[in-house]
């Protein structure tokens, strides 16, 4: 508050000044009127002629460090747009210009905190992004290479860098599946070198402005590691079905087969015929549990032809009951006949076990957005979260003889077939199993 009492305005203190100006001036007027009163114009002519350069040196006086301040303002503005916040600036007076001067400084002192804070963030996403193990490199339009990580060097350039080089010219010393994964475009996965020494990347590629100017960010990730671990770690669980499926078959095989031996020996044949149809049921399930497996295994690629719907719903309804929501689409479809009536009965038929009335397992069939959406839908009891997330894993299964291979055998042809499958619990209970195709 005290400070505030002595503050004083700029045009205040002006007028201050300027009182002794006007008083000298009135005085002179008097004076000169004293001794020329018969001429005012000469009186007005002298006062004028006497006065004026008193005022221009009294302003030039006043104005010198507004000036200066002026300059001064001028020069740390051009710092800070070249980046430096390094300047502040005094103002003796507590006025307008005091005012202002306060507010450049205080401006001065955000743009270097946030300077500072920028640099440090800066730092800390280099420092990320030259050590993670994912090769970065940013290409401009044309070509050139604008940024590469230390993986990008160590990969593609033996460690050196690679700013300023062009891509072509880069990739021309590069192994002859990056360049062939390059070439392709998209992303997608390639091997480089040969058994033991084999190592696979992912390439992912994204494209974008930057200053107006078209670039795009290529990422190589290792992979061959992970999908060894994960490589194991599949093997294992099949193993473990498939020990657990043979045991489950074997076992009671065996201990039939001694029985029928013993009874045998004792001349009891009654049972013979009871005791060999049990042993044949047990092999022809792990006969098909095994063909499964070689089924899932050995999917060929689709091979096309065009199928109408009508003709194809009819073999669908011949083999397993279900209901048509809605009307069929006119066009016909073009898919692996055999293999896509393959997946929709395996799904028709998890609908049947879901626990649904045989009324409420639906087919669906229609078009949107470019894409053909077939969808079978129960009203089961649905799947929880950590059974929606694992289900289209190969081998997971809640059912007590399950393979869990349905599922996944539907992804896969429906990936084969460039589309996808989709889960989802349906609001009234029930479940939906949707293969997303294109049309």
């Amino acid at each position: 508050m005290g400070l505030r009492a002595h503050r004083r305005s700029l045009a205040a203190r002006r007028l201050v000044l300027m009182l002794p100006l006007l008083a000298i001036t009135v005085v002179l007027v008097l004076v000169l009127d004293y001794f020329f009163a018969d001429s005012p114009v000469l009186v007005g002519s002298l006062s004028l002629l006497l006065m004026l350069p008193v005022a221009m040196w009294l302003i030039r006086l006043q104005l010198r460090p507004m000036l200066s301040l002026f300059r001064a303002l001028t020069g740390s503005v051009t710092s800070f747009r070249d980046g430096d916040f390094s300047f502040s600036l005094r103002w003796p007076g507590r006025d307008e210009l005091g005012d202002l001067v306060d507010a450049h400084n205080e401006l001065g002192n955000v743009l270097r905190e946030q300077r500072l804070g920028l640099v440090q963030r800066e730092l800390l996403l280099d420092t990320m992004v030259q050590n993670t193990p994912v090769a970065m490199l940013l290409v401009a339009e044309g070509g050139p290479i604008v940024y590469g990580n230390l993986a990008a060097r160590r990969l593609l350039n033996q460690g050196r860098k690679l700013e300023g080089h062009a891509l072509d010219a880069v990739l021309k010393l590069a192994a002859t599946p990056l360049r062939e994964a390059m070439a392709r475009g998209g992303d997608g996965l390639f091997s480089v070198g040969e058994d033991d020494e084999e190592e696979v990347f992912h390439l992912a590629r994204r494209g974008f402005r930057l200053n107006g100017r078209a670039h795009e960010l290529l990422l190589l990730r290792q992979l061959t590691v992970e999908l060894r671990r994960q490589e194991v770690q599949t093997w294992k669980k099949v193993i473990r079905v498939i020990s657990h499926e043979l045991n489950n078959s074997l076992a009671p095989v065996a201990s039939l087969a001694h029985s029928g031996a013993e009874l045998v020996r004792r001349g009891q044949i009654e049972r013979l015929p009871e005791i060999l149809g049990t042993i044949e049921e047990r092999a022809r399930h792990l006969e098909g549990f095994i063909r499964g497996y070689a089924r899932f295994a050995k999917l060929p690629s689709p091979r096309l032809e065009t199928v109408t719907w009508p003709e194809f719903v009819s073999r669908l309804a011949s083999q397993i009951a279900f209901g048509v929501i809605g009307d069929l689409p006119e066009e016909a479809a073009r898919f692996d006949l055999a293999q896509m009536e393959q997946a929709l009965l395996n799904l028709l038929k998890n609908a049947h076990e879901s626990g649904s009335a045989a009324g409420d397992v639906q087919l669906s069939v229609r078009r949107h957005s470019g894409t053909l959406r077939i969808e079978v839908l129960d009203r089961g009891t649905g799947m929880n979260d950590a059974v929606l997330t694992n289900a289209l894993v190969p081998f997971y299964s809640t059912k007590r003889s399950g393979t869990g291979l349905g599922l996944a055998l539907a992804r896969e042809i429906a990936e084969a077939h460039g589309g996808r499958i989709a889960l989802g619990n349906r609001e009234d209970g029930g479940l939906m199993v949707a293969l997303v195709l294109p049309a």
